[in-house]
């Protein structure tokens, strides 16, 4: 089986391509090829392995690799809320543009590659006209508050279309906050909930810009890549016709979190 993984040189990425490859096989079937298409590098333990294919550069220059015919696809690859929020026009290029040629791709391969798409708890957000619920569930209407959301939301339905349209078999899973994440601080507006815990175990200071009662979805990295990967794995029908789904999160307040 021949497998993509986008943003796999990333943080959560790279987990994820590790654990495919410590597994050996999805749904049942051998991973033979596994290609890691990232801006930057992959990182060299992935690279060492014979079945691993590193694919550096924008993705908007990697149109002929999305065309050369996959069987699975996790789409991970993005610019990250609050960097979006202040540059559209990256928005717009690296995710927008991006996924319509990666999904534009594997249309013209012609071979229905399962794809999972890492959507995002942004779509959700407060709207006069649509409050938040107390409890957020898959059928919630999303209502995102910044381009990122807004963004995400707009690729679960061209997932949607592409699947309905029998061109790929795609399932979309909104990520919570992934937290904690190792390394510098990125431009995620949630950045701060790996900061508060990260920096000062490091024993560098950190700036929380909310309130310590503010609450939030989070989950951790071993969580997510699981999450992932059962949404890949499980069947259509198991999966039940959704347009995207809610991965398990837990809702902690910044002062649980530094308790």
């Amino acid at each position: 089986m021949k497998l993509l993984v986008t943003g796999g040189a990333g943080f959560l990425g790279a987990r994820l391509a590790r654990e495919i490859l410590k597994k050996g096989e999805l749904n049942g079937k051998k991973v033979t090829e596994l290609h890691i298409a990232d801006l930057f590098p992959a990182p060299a333990d992935l690279l060492a392995d014979p079945r691993v294919k590193g694919h550096a550069g924008p993705m908007l220059e990697q149109g002929p690799l999305f065309e050369s015919g996959f069987d699975g696809v996790f789409h991970l690859a993005s610019a990250v809320s609050g960097e979006c929020e202040q540059d559209f026009d990256l928005d717009m290029r690296s995710n927008l543009d991006s996924t319509r040629l990666l999904l534009e791709g594997l249309r013209k391969a012609g071979n229905v590659p399962r794809m999972v798409f890492a959507s995002s708890v942004a779509v959700f957000g407060p709207d006069p006209s649509n409050p938040m619920p107390d409890i957020v569930t898959d059928s919630t209407l999303p209502s995102p508050q910044t381009s990122y959301g807004t963004h995400k939301l707009m690729l679960e339905y061209l997932l949607a279309d592409f699947t309905r349209k029998g061109f790929v078999d795609g399932r979309a899973a909104r990520l919570m906050t992934v937290t904690v994440r190792p390394g510098k601080p990125n431009g995620a507006a949630s950045s701060f909930f790996s900061g508060i815990i990260r920096e000062p175990l490091a024993g560098e200071p950190s700036v929380c810009p909310v309130s310590a009662d503010v609450s939030h979805p989070v989950s951790s990295p071993r969580a997510t890549v699981e999450g992932l990967i059962a949404v890949y794995e499980c069947t259509r029908e198991a999966y039940g016709g959704r347009t995207a789904l809610n991965l398990p999160g837990l809702n902690v307040t910044v002062q649980e979190m530094l308790d």
